[in-house]
């Protein structure tokens, strides 16, 4: 696990960001994806006890967070039988630059009848082209349903179709394996990108996540194909399904602000992801 990329290290009392938390927004503030997944491991490792499991994330994106010593104060505000509801801020500097709030609920019996469901799942890659494994990939994307349609070259999909990813994410703590709770907090953050990513580049930057899964993704990689995106005067919503080889699993939904003056063109996602290889 040294040799692992990771978005923090532990120093002190708290954490601060390694080189890999740059944000393509603005390389002084940590990216989105490092903070949903800080955030999920702090309520995990002091709230998912006692055989409670976290189905619901909110994150609350309302301030840029720096390259700064970070701390993580949390709170339960529930504690029931069945049902665990707790909080964690990210705090720098005596401010709080983040905040986010878990629902954890203790698994029982799945009740009788059947249910409506989506029509079509969606398709992972094939295993040819995105082989499994612990180590963290390339980001894949696609924007038709055809099979071969995978890569990790945002050009090939610069258009205004429906947009999917394939990701196994870095670690979030230095010399730490990934939890699924942990990976499924960060690939999640992902419904941004696929809900504003449109002809034109991404122009909309999100505030918010709220992730609501009813299982922990299985195995490394995890989907998230866009299902709907609404906007209008600079505002935006979006909603994603989450998927895994064995299905779909949960869903996503960010509202996002334009932040049209520094939109990311494609182009510039081709270098990022150039970076990393």
């Amino acid at each position: 696990m040294v040799d692992v990329p990771a978005y923090f290290d532990v120093v002190g009392d708290g954490v601060e960001p390694t080189r890999f938390a740059a944000s393509q927004w603005s390389a002084a503030q940590v990216v989105g994806p490092a903070l949903c997944g800080l955030m999920a491991r702090q309520l995990e490792l002091e709230h998912a006890t006692d055989g409670f499991t976290p189905v619901r994330l909110t994150v609350d994106l309302f301030s840029a967070a720096r390259f700064e010593h970070t701390t993580l104060p949390t709170v339960r505000v529930r504690d029931g039988n069945r049902i665990r509801v707790a909080d964690v801020n990210v705090v720098q500097n005596g401010k709080i630059a983040a905040r986010a709030s878990a629902v954890l609920l203790r698994p029982s019996e799945q009740p009788a009848g059947e249910l409506w469901h989506r029509e079509r799942e969606p398709v992972p890659p094939s295993l040819e082209l995105a082989p499994t494994g612990p180590e963290p990939k390339i980001p894949l994307f696609s924007s038709t349903a055809a099979q071969d349609d995978w890569s990790s070259v945002p050009t090939e999909h610069e258009n205004n179709a429906r947009k999917r990813t394939w990701q196994n994410p870095i670690r979030v703590m230095t010399g730490e394996e990934l939890s699924p709770f942990q990976r499924v907090a960060m690939v999640a953050e992902a419904t941004s990108m696929m809900t504003n990513w449109g002809d034109g580049g991404i122009g909309f930057i999100n505030t918010d996540m709220t992730l609501a899964i009813s299982r922990m993704p299985q195995g490394y990689e995890i989907g998230v194909e866009a299902d709907s995106h609404f906007s209008e005067r600079g505002m935006a919503v979006g909603v994603a399904t989450l998927f895994d080889r064995l299905g779909s699993f949960g869903n996503c939904m960010v509202t996002s602000v334009s932040n049209a003056a520094r939109q990311i063109s494609s182009a510039q996602l081709d270098a990022v992801m150039a970076s990393r290889i």
